[in-house]
């Protein structure tokens, strides 16, 4: 019967032993695979979330003042249009005839 306990205790051990290697690998596995995809991503040339968040919030901001400018326009364009409506063209006068001396 002792043997029998020993022979468990060895494959206890064994396999415990395994375990740890593979948790190990395990690790070392997934530090792998986030390096390569890491290198994947920058070959791709892709920005990084902050980078797109940056910049998409300029775009905002940029349209918010695009539309704000767009009204200031409109209203200045509407004061020369009043202006130009409430300026009455001066009459025209007729040209003289050119006087001659007499001879």
């Amino acid at each position: 019967m002792q043997t029998t306990n020993r022979l468990l205790d060895d494959l206890t051990r064994v396999a415990s032993g395994a375990a740890s290697s593979f948790s190990g690998l395990k690790g070392d596995i997934e530090a792998l695979v986030r390096r390569q995809i890491e290198r994947l991503v920058a070959d791709m040339d892709m920005v990084a979330r902050d980078e797109f968040d940056a910049v998409q919030s300029m775009a905002a901001k940029a349209r918010a003042e695009n539309e704000r400018l767009e009204k200031r326009i409109d209203a200045l364009n509407g004061e020369i249009e009043k202006l130009k409506a409430a300026k009455k063209p001066a009459p025209r006068r007729a040209k003289a005839a050119p006087k001659t001396k007499p001879e």
